[in-house]
């Protein structure tokens, strides 16, 4: 089943890095303006065969999104397994740094999310096979194209997971957001400034709404909470996952620097 990527950015980054998967692409009929038209010109050096559509049309295959004029047909997104991830990052010598999404349900919480784990050097995203959202067109667009060079993963049980990455040796770090379900039942949490993140780390996030699951809470090793000092008292999935990740990469650069 093909797949539909959307927006100037994430088409461009489509075409760049896997060019040989799209199939078809879609421009807004008229003169769309100059992004529109580079776009256009990259498929056509490409040889990706180009169509023009009305805006409604192109409206209605975005399901709504914003597609400013652009629109590709591609492949399906290839998913990783968790375990085979893993693999591959000690395999290669490296400690892992991994997002791991407990239910997330909002296409632009992963897209953000996606986003600042590629920017930031994270070696990929865990996703729960069922009751979460999986990579779609609002995902691809909302990561700004972040999700054609991540790896994201899949697996069955995330609590049976966790446990198999603790065993390899990964720290676990739940994740709690203020004003989110289950954020004042964390014992023990701390700023994630104030613990240890440098290690090979696994971050758990929780759904909006209802935070991390009682099971998945019980996985983790760590429990973190960004502090709140402004008259606004909560922060989204997306803004909590960055600031925990950003932490830890920065963690994980002094401490090299001090090798």
């Amino acid at each position: 089943m093909s797949r539909l990527v959307y927006g100037v950015h994430p088409v461009e980054e489509l075409l760049r890095s896997r060019g040989a998967e799209v199939s078809l692409i879609y421009l807004v009929t008229g003169d769309g303006g100059p992004a529109v038209r580079a776009v256009g010109e990259a498929a056509r050096k490409a040889r990706v065969m180009v169509e023009t559509l009305p805006r409604a049309e192109l409206d209605r295959l975005a399901g709504g999104g914003v597609h400013q004029g652009v629109a590709a047909v591609a492949g399906d997104f290839r998913y990783r397994e968790a375990g085979e991830l893993l693999d591959e990052i000690l395999g290669r010598g490296e400690e892992p740094l991994l997002l791991v999404l407990d239910s997330v349900q909002d296409p632009q919480n992963l897209g953000a999310l996606a986003r600042s784990a590629e920017v930031l050097g994270a070696h990929g995203i865990v996703l729960p096979r069922d009751r979460a959202v999986h990579v779609t067109p609002a995902v691809v667009k909302a990561s700004a194209g972040a999700t054609l060079h991540l790896p994201i993963a899949l697996c069955t049980n995330l609590a049976r997971t966790l446990g198999e990455m603790k065993e390899r040796g990964l720290w676990i770090a739940g994740t709690f957001v203020a004003g989110v379900a289950g954020a004042g039942e964390a014992g023990g949490a701390r700023a994630p400034w104030d613990l240890d993140l440098s290690g090979p780390l696994a971050i758990v996030l929780g759904a909006e709404g209802t935070g991390l699951r009682p099971i998945v809470q019980k996985a983790c090793d760590l429990a973190v909470e960004i502090p709140m000092r402004g008259a606004v008292s909560s922060l989204n999935v997306s803004a909590a996952g960055a600031i925990v990740l950003y932490e830890a990469v920065r963690q994980r650069r002094a401490r090299e620097r001090e090798a």
